[in-house]
């Protein structure tokens, strides 16, 4: 079934994907993964608020799961957080029981990070509701489309040389 559109002056056309290359009157792609992610990143944020949790919080968690010991100075640097904004965020963060500083053993003016129980546990809840987040945003597509879908976004932000798994609020360009 066609679909018409009006243009300006009332004349009408079938509305028709644009050629390739050229935007459409939504926008092109690279205008609907900046609305598509700005949409999922608020709804997000505001999921996450549901555990008390901001996305800069929730994105200190998954890195210190992944690597665990890091020093204050590595973690501020991975979430382009000045090293003195970083020091009263990971103290909201201890205070709360989730993650402790312990000294480093190679260098004992250095904090290494690590998550406790409560924040292994509370990162268990994050992944659940990360989980439901991507079945909500991507409840459309089939499991076949919304797999080419990632692999194509992978590829996309590999050539663009964003860091695997870091939230484009913070640093993201490698070497940078």
């Amino acid at each position: 079934m066609d679909r018409e559109a009006t243009r300006p002056g009332g004349d009408k056309r079938p509305d028709t994907p644009p050629p390739a290359g050229r935007p459409g009157p939504g926008g092109g792609a690279a205008f609907l993964l900046a609305q598509l992610g700005a949409h999922a990143a608020e709804r997000f944020a505001q999921r996450i608020a549901e555990l008390d949790l901001t996305p800069a919080q929730a994105g200190l968690l998954r890195l210190l799961v992944q690597n665990p010991g890091r020093s204050q100075r590595e973690l501020a640097d991975a979430l382009g957080m000045p090293p003195s904004r970083f020091v009263p965020f990971a103290d909201g963060l201890e205070q709360r029981g989730l993650i402790e500083r312990r000294r480093n053993a190679e260098d004992r003016r250095l904090y290494a990070l690590h998550l406790t129980d409560q924040g292994l546990a509370l990162l268990g809840r994050l992944r659940d509701t990360a989980l439901a987040h991507e079945q909500d945003v991507t409840q459309s597509l089939t499991p076949e489309e919304h797999a080419q879908l990632t692999a194509l976004l992978t590829r996309i932000a590999a050539q663009q040389q964003l860091t695997p798994g870091v939230h484009p609020g913070y640093r993201t360009l490698r070497g940078r």
